[in-house]
């Protein structure tokens, strides 16, 4: 997809604060340091819309980034960084909770693993979250860079079977780097989009 306009409009804490929109939306979830400022900044062709920092736990609420007039991607709080406070972390996992689960907008959740290591524990925390809660899941595997080619299906395998993923959730070997996996992560957004709107089309025909 061509992004022609791509700006952070609100950053929120609770529901009241999120943007009055029925636009779809996509969050972006992960462990901090994982990479999701990078896949973002590469996604919306943007060199630094969302800041990449050495610092982990930098984002500490729900940014809502409104992509050509369409869509938002959510930046979520990276999970399982041990410097930030046990208080600070439940705070951060009430508000994560508590927009993906209620939030009609939302149509997936883009988990970010590194590829070049298995899943973390909070990684499969987070994946069995999502299906508890029949939440659509797109897994990126990103750094793809940093693996030879001929290694990234064992890789993919270790971190599906860590994951003990659903075979109807996309898996997209990701770089941030070289932007390998960029069209065919578009591909898939896009075509969760469109499944909702034939969806809403098949509602209004049935009335």
């Amino acid at each position: 997809m061509k992004v022609t306009s791509a700006d952070i409009v609100i950053s929120a804490v609770k529901p009241e604060q999120y943007p009055d929109s029925a636009l779809p939306e996509f969050a972006l979830a992960g462990r901090s340091n994982v990479g999701k400022s990078s896949f973002i900044n590469k996604m919306l062709n943007r060199k630094a819309l969302a800041r990449t920092s050495s610092k982990p736990g930098k984002t500490q609420t729900l940014n809502f980034f409104l992509i050509n007039e369409m869509m938002y991607f959510v930046d979520v709080p990276g999970y399982g960084y041990a410097k930030v406070s046990k208080k600070e972390r439940e705070a951060w996992g009430k508000m994560i909770e508590t927009y993906i689960t209620t939030r009609e907008q939302l149509k997936a959740v883009v988990l970010i693993t590194d590829l070049r290591h298995p899943p973390s524990n909070d990684d499969v925390m987070m994946y069995e979250f999502l299906k508890h809660y029949n939440i659509r899941c797109i897994i990126i595997a990103t750094k793809a860079d940093k693996i030879p080619k001929g290694k990234w299906q064992k890789h993919l395998k270790v971190t599906k079977e860590t994951l003990d993923a659903d075979p109807n959730d996309p898996i997209v070997l990701f770089s941030s780097e070289t932007g390998l996996g960029k069209d065919t992560a578009w591909a898939v957004l896009k075509q969760y989009m469109n499944e909702e709107t034939r969806e809403e089309e098949h509602a209004e025909d049935v009335e």
